[in-house]
Order: structure tokens, then C-alpha cells, then sequence
């Protein structure tokens, strides 16, 4: 696929820059972790692993190395295809689309923090990235007409049609990447991720 004519192509070091920004510290840890689930168990299919026979706390640890290898895998793919057919990074990706959900809510631009909540990371590490979004007329930024001291940042008319260049293969890959599994069972994983979510942000640690 030609990349097109409206994408600025970032050059190989900012393509690392901008994925070393979002990458989570903890993250050579989790890959070591999510290699040793699938060498205990001999497989990688996640049917024949013998984790029903296991105590409650070897499910439970299974159970998020298990979340934590479906994850990576997916992020990796969609890291490397968006590289390979459009010359951009998942972090640039990200961040267009949630300014493109932002206006389709009618909410007119969004601030740094509230762009670093919607993609949980820190505002130190959007700042290079919204920099140079803003640099290639794919962002904007205006100081707030609330509070002087904060900047708003929209989506472009350019950044806008880079994005809607992108989606559709976007959705194509994910939707490919979940083919094995029924609307019905990805319903019942969406409920049981939300009840997770909540687990996790209530738990007294």
C-alpha cells in the first residue's frame, strides 16, 4: 500500500521515539513473564494447558500472563502493519483517534492532561510527540480560554484525513485478529475485562 501523500513519514528515529514514549516501564519484566506461561504449558494455542486442573492462585497468575501475552501480540501486529503499510507509529495513531472521538463528542479539542488520562501515559511523554504532530499541520494547539496556562489541542483537517486513511485497515486487523472468536464471546470478555478493571483500580494494595 502507497503511503499517502497527506501522511508525513517520520523518520526511522522518531518511529522509536515515539514508541519508547508510550512503552510501559515494566515491560521487558512482563515479556519474560508471558514467555515462561507459554513454555510451562508446551503450547501457545491456550487449549490444552492443563490450567483447569490448577489451584485457584496458579488460574489467577495464568489467567494475567494469559492477558498480558494476548496483548502484546495484538500491539505488536498493529505496531508492525501500521510501520509497514503507512509509515506511522501506534502512539501518532492513538493519539489522532482520540482526538477524532473528542470532536465526534462535541468536545472541542483536549487539554494535555486530559489527553495523557485518555491514553494513560504521562504528560512529559505526549509533549515531544504532540510537538511534532503540530510541527506536520496534523494537530493545532490554542491556549485555553479558561485558564491561560493550558493549551488545547485539536485535530487538523489534515490530521483528520490521515486518520481516516488509516482506520479502515485499522479495523480490518483487529477484526481478522478476533475472527476465532463469536460476537457473543467477545461480549462476554468485554464484561468480564470491565469487572477486571474495576477489580484491579479497587483492590487495597
Amino acid at each position: 500500500m502507497t503511503v499517502p501523500a497527506h501522511l508525513p513519514e517520520p523518520s526511522s528515529s522518531e518511529c522509536d521515539d515515539h514508541d519508547s514514549e508510550f512503552a510501559h516501564p515494566g515491560f521487558e519484566h512482563r515479556t519474560r513473564d508471558v514467555a515462561h506461561d507459554g513454555a510451562q504449558d508446551g503450547t501457545h494455542d491456550g487449549t490444552h494447558d492443563g490450567v483447569h486442573d490448577s489451584t485457584p492462585d496458579r488460574i489467577t497468575l495464568r489467567t494475567w500472563l494469559r492477558l498480558l501475552a494476548c496483548a502484546n501480540v495484538i500491539e505488536g501486529r498493529v505496531k508492525s502493519l501500521l510501520r509497514e503499510e503507512f509509515e506511522t507509529t501506534l502512539p501518532r495513531f492513538d493519539l489522532l483517534a482520540q482526538l477524532d472521538a473528542a470532536a465526534t463528542e462535541s468536545v472541542h479539542g483536549l487539554t494535555m492532561s486530559e489527553l495523557s488520562r485518555r491514553l494513560m501515559v504521562t504528560n512529559g511523554n505526549l509533549t515531544g510527540l504532540v510537538d511534532r504532530l503540530a510541527r506536520e499541520a496534523l494537530v493545532s494547539r490554542a491556549v485555553s480560554p479558561q485558564d491561560r496556562r493550558t493549551q488545547v489541542v485539536r485535530l487538523t483537517p489534515a490530521g483528520k484525513q490521515a486518520l481516516d486513511a488509516m482506520t479502515p485497515d485499522h479495523l480490518g486487523w483487529i477484526r481478522s485478529m478476533f475472527s476465532e472468536l463469536s460476537t457473543e464471546e467477545c461480549l462476554q470478555m468485554y464484561t468480564l475485562l470491565g469487572k477486571l478493571k474495576t477489580s484491579a483500580q479497587r483492590a487495597a494494595i
